[in-house]
């Protein structure tokens, strides 16, 4: 049951957060990090030293398990900085205790984005080649390929989306210099620039991170948009679909909140926030689930559908191979069922405000939407135009292992977070809270 909050007692949780760990935190994080070391560091060193052979790529799929998870965790990214921006502009109670691990989410989501760009282009030494420099020497042959395009709009939204969490962290960093003492009380000094929390500077912050939420929503949309178009704009069966751009910024939302629900879940039962992270939180994100799952439900069958009306033999070839193929039609029916079937729940209130339910629930709806990603790529590029260059494509060991322990490296990266930063905001909490009318409530 929530209790009543008060300005010292909001210090106190957020503090306790920080500075007071337990041995269980240590153990899960040893274990965290030496999964994602043993599935992820190793096998790509291996693969660096013995070459790309060690993939399942092959003519004509040469994109595989690595593309898969790039788009899945650049889908991931999404739902954390819009939430808190769009959420922010219409002055969204609910939206202040969840904003902090939303916004950290994107961050490190991304980070694993760009790793899988590395992890395939197997010579990372070669990466500097993407850098806009002056093209005299032809390296970058097409200027209006969404390749080229996936440079800018990747690094506009890692870099907006770090100052954005940044920016909104000062005023709580400012407070918290006061109660912690060693290397937390120096980088919180460092980092809060001299925030004496004047009204000049709480004007002049609440301009500027309105400013930042305006430009951001467009800059969330148009980048998932560019990842869809290297696919699109491409001649394969399969990816050459006008929907692809709002297909995917829709099915990135949808993983994005599905992603928020485990952090902000995980977050309550480690820590015991029941009185930040409310039921109310998990009945409106309940909500927005389920509006995302009817319209990703309404752009698949979209896509199949043109598909079968276009009546060409390619198309048909990969509908056929795709829903038709054991090895795929499995994975199509775990996949509707988890993006389209079981999202339904959500229309019962008690299931929406059940953290145990939603949480499963996300559960499916991440396994899913990894799934459509892997389905999308596949099951078009093994499958062109001419039947004697078909290949069917099988990931290889390293290909496995490096895309579980991403996931491990995604939770060891915020399990750090959490002990370094407050994943609940200070200044927030309190505007719920009010001014302080009696000496306890200081």
């Amino acid at each position: 049951m929530k209790h009543h909050l008060t300005y010292k007692g909001v210090h106190e949780d957020v503090l306790r957060m920080i500075t007071r760990t337990g041995p269980a935190y240590y153990v899960v994080l040893v274990i965290v990090l030496f999964c994602a070391i043993a599935l992820y560091f190793l096998p790509w060193f291996y693969q660096i030293h013995t070459g790309q052979g060690v993939t399942g790529l092959n003519s004509p799929s040469y994109w595989g398990l690595y593309l898969v998870n790039f788009i899945f965790w650049v889908g991931v990214a999404h739902a954390g900085t819009l939430i808190s921006a769009m959420l922010y502009i219409t002055e969204t109670p609910w939206r202040r205790a969840i904003h902090r691990s939303a916004e950290a989410m994107t961050l490190f989501a991304l980070l694993m984005a760009v790793s899988f760009i590395l992890v395939h282009m197997g010579r990372v030494w070669n990466f500097y080649w993407v850098f806009p420099y002056p093209n005299q020497r032809t390296l970058w042959t097409s200027f209006i390929s969404p390749l080229m395009f996936d440079v800018f709009a990747i690094n506009t939204y890692f870099i907006s989306s770090l100052i954005f969490l940044y920016f909104g962290m000062i005023p709580d960093m400012a407070s918290l210099q006061h109660r912690v003492t060693g290397w937390r009380k120096r980088l919180y000094t460092a980092l809060s620039l001299g925030w004496r929390g004047t009204g000049r500077e709480w004007h002049i912050w609440g301009k500027a991170y309105m400013l930042f939420s305006v430009l951001i929503i467009p800059l969330v949309v148009s980048v998932h948009s560019v990842v869809s178009w290297d696919f699109a704009l491409g001649i394969i069966p399969g990816l050459m679909k006008t929907i692809f751009a709002p297909y995917f910024v829709t099915g990135a939302l949808f993983s994005g909140f599905a992603g928020v629900v485990l952090l902000v879940s995980l977050i309550r039962w480690i820590f015991h926030t029941e009185s930040y992270i409310t039921e109310r939180h998990y009945d409106r994100i309940g909500i927005m689930l389920l509006v995302l799952s009817l319209i990703w439900s309404y752009l698949t069958a979209l896509e199949t559908i043109t598909g079968l009306h276009a009546e060409t033999s390619f198309e048909m070839e990969h509908l056929r191979y795709k829903f038709l193929t054991p090895r795929f039609s499995y994975p199509v029916g775990f996949m509707i069922f988890a993006n389209t079937i079981l999202p339904l729940a959500l229309v019962v209130r008690r299931v929406r405000s059940s953290v145990a339910g939603q949480f499963i629930i996300s559960l499916f709806i991440i396994a899913g939407m990894w799934l459509e990603r892997y389905l999308i790529i596949l099951t078009a590029v093994p499958r062109k135009y001419l039947p004697y260059a078909w290949h069917d494509y099988y990931p290889s060991w390293v290909e496995i292992s490096i895309t579980a322990g991403a996931f491990f490296l995604f939770v060891a990266l915020f399990m750090l977070f959490m002990k370094v930063f407050p994943v609940i905001s200070l200044t927030e909490m309190k505007e719920d809270i009010g001014l302080p009318t009696a000496e306890g409530e200081r």
